[in-house]
């Protein structure tokens, strides 16, 4: 059986936590301890990266008067790595078999309309001033978020393909885990032969539904930062929902937010549509709970 985990952001950084390599270990250790009742089989690891690359734009602003900043596809190329590298130092001991971080370019197309109308923030926050100026003078798009300050925006266009898939087919053929597709993957355009980088961000749910559709995964595991997921959140109403249909999930995202479970269920529904198997979203604590059926939402085809 192939399976494909896609770990959400609290893996790695806890609410109240500044994102050290220590913080990111121990929680990641607890992690992969709660992972021990997926780990059979051909395995593939996808993970967010919001605070690493957040984390890595802030360093690159800091010291732009003495080293070049690099461009957002290269920040999300760096962090596959750092995350890669812990996750594949953590992993390899509970699953007591090889794991491997393998850096995943994404092809998305040019003309996705989420380049017409980027909404992603990403970086750190700026004064209207301090936004306005790197706007004029970098191109890019900011929005003010929530009374907090302005951020850079960028787009989050839908992904077609994993470029490395061949490479994931390999080592899960020799018996590897793989970490793949880290942070949504490196968002790139393909032009005479040749991969060119874009400066955009793509979801990691949706790319980890493309890559377990095309590996003919037997099931796709969602792990966020609830145990299930819930009709009217944060509600006297509050309904936790144990199963849904495809359609039956399809019509619940009339009432989710863009961030957070929108894009889970979206990503439940095509893996769930397109290969007519189930989806699995939990907490990484729940997770012996949900295959038992005692805990998380299951989206059936």
């Amino acid at each position: 059986m192939t399976t494909v985990i896609a770990l959400g952001g609290n893996a790695l950084v806890r609410p109240g936590e500044r994102g050290t390599a220590t913080e990111q270990r121990t929680n990641l250790r607890e992690t992969c301890e709660a992972l021990r009742p997926l780990l059979g089989g051909d395995l593939v690891v996808t993970h967010g990266n919001g605070p690493q690359v957040g984390n890595e734009l802030v360093r690159q602003e800091r010291s732009a008067d003495e080293v070049p900043p690099l461009p957002l596809y290269l920040a999300v190329a760096q962090t596959q790595a750092e995350i890669g590298a812990l996750i594949e130092s953590e992993l390899t001991a509970v699953a007591g078999r090889p794991v491997v971080g393998l850096i995943t370019h994404v092809r998305v197309d040019e003309d996705d309309p989420a380049f017409g109308n980027p909404t992603k923030p990403v970086g750190p926050f700026y004064s209207d001033e301090e936004a306005h100026k790197r706007e004029d003078d970098r191109g890019w798009a900011v929005r003010e978020d929530a009374g907090r300050g302005w951020r850079r925006v960028v787009p989050s266009p839908q992904p077609l393909e994993v470029i490395e898939l061949g490479a994931v087919r390999a080592l899960l053929a020799a018996g590897t885990i793989v970490v793949a597709c880290g942070g949504g993957g490196i968002p790139v355009s393909s032009r005479n032969g040749r991969l060119l980088g874009l400066d955009a961000v793509i979801d990691k749910d949706r790319v980890s539904a493309l890559l377990a559709i095309d590996l003919g995964a037997e099931r796709l595991v969602i792990l966020t930062d609830v145990d299930a997921v819930y009709r009217g959140w944060g509600t006297n109403a509050q309904e936790e929902l144990r199963e849904l249909s495809a359609d039956e999930a399809q019509l619940l995202l009339g009432e989710l937010a863009a961030g957070s479970m929108r894009p889970k269920i979206e990503a439940s529904v095509a893996f769930a549509t397109a290969t007519g198997r189930e989806v699995l979203i939990t907490s990484a604590a729940n997770v012996a709970a949900a295959l038992d059926g005692r805990s998380g939402t299951r989206v059936r085809p």
